[in-house]
């Protein structure tokens, strides 16, 4: 079967991670990208992709712009990049993570429904967080059976965008899979985020602000590893199952900066601890037992290599860093 894929959000980090990784791999795969291009989607992210693809700039909330994309590319399967996704924006501008997050995956699912039909087998996986399952405390791992507990309005968004996902599964069997998965690293990644953000600083000699006392725990996932999981789950993902993606690498945040420092010959002087964001979660951990079992993926990426990687990846190209 002809594949024509909808990739939405693929001018963000892990989106152009994707797309880089997709096109390459499947070059006889049409791939259509959807992204609106706000503050975090930077269309140089597809330069080196640019003729393997075609870029629609628009909303997913836009349900015509959405119905048609549809029927004018004849799309047969989603993958569901899409959303608004820094914890602290949240924070200041919930409302809009509620319109973006849960209102743009309702749209995409309802075209999807409406332009392919009730149970029909075309595959649609909806991307999301380990944040929808709430924190951990120093034991114990987020399974797919975790109970649904976000803290955040960020979190909470997608964990209603989850929920929608799992309704138009188990409403109108169509075919679904959501992953969730821990923090990734990486390219192309927007400068807000802890490693470029750090990187930034150090850098221009600024101190670098870490939440509280700086040891909440995240689990750290190169981006290339979780592109490969997605890719297995587009293609052999069991209809209507949720996926973990987590690469049991725990660091404390002060680890990732002390090791930003060092890499970058800076003193650990510039760091500086401020008030503790709120509603923070202390841990995150995922239990990724069921996509090794069931679809054979393993993270391939050690963290001490892929760290390294990502601090020199952002040194040869500056533009990424807001400095």
């Amino acid at each position: 079967m002809t594949r024509n894929i909808l990739i939405t959000g693929a001018a963000g980090f892990i989106g152009s991670n994707f797309a880089h990784y997709f096109s390459n791999k499947y070059p006889e795969y049409k791939l259509i990208i959807l992204d609106k291009l706000t503050y975090a989607g930077n269309i140089h992210n597809l330069d080196k992709i640019i003729d393997k693809i075609t870029f629609v700039q628009g909303d997913i909330c836009d349900f015509d712009l959405v119905m048609k994309i549809f029927k004018e590319y004849d799309i047969n399967g989603v993958i569901h990049f899409a959303a608004e996704s820094h914890v602290d924006n949240s924070i200041k501008t919930p409302f809009i993570f509620t319109q973006t997050n849960v209102m743009g995956t309702h749209t995409l699912l309802e075209v999807a429904k409406q332009v392919w039909g009730e149970g029909s087998e075309n595959k649609f996986v909806h991307i999301s967080t380990d944040e929808v399952y709430g924190t951990l405390g120093e034991e114990g791992y987020f399974t797919e059976t975790t109970r649904i507990n976000p803290n955040s309005p960020y979190s909470a968004s997608k964990a209603g965008s989850d929920l929608i996902a799992r309704a138009y599964f188990e409403t109108f069997k169509m075919n679904v899979n959501i992953t969730n998965c821990s923090n990734n690293y990486g390219p192309y990644q927007h400068h807000e985020k802890l490693i470029p953000h750090m990187i930034s600083l150090a850098l221009n000699n600024k101190k670098l602000p870490v939440y509280g006392d700086g040891r909440n725990i995240r689990d750290w996932l190169y981006v290339e590893d979780h592109c490969k999981a997605i890719d297995l789950v587009f293609h052999n993902g069991v209809k209507g199952e949720r996926y973990n993606i987590g690469g049991h690498n725990e660091k404390r945040n002060i680890e990732i900066v002390k090791l930003i420092l060092k890499r970058l010959g800076k003193s650990e002087d510039l760091i500086e601890y401020v008030t503790d964001r709120k509603g923070h979660d202390y841990r995150y951990a995922i239990d990724p037992t069921k996509i090794k079992e069931q679809l054979g993926w393993e993270p391939e990426t050690k963290f001490e290599d892929g760290i390294i990687k990502t601090i020199d990846w952002y040194m040869e190209n500056q533009e990424y860093l807001d400095i």
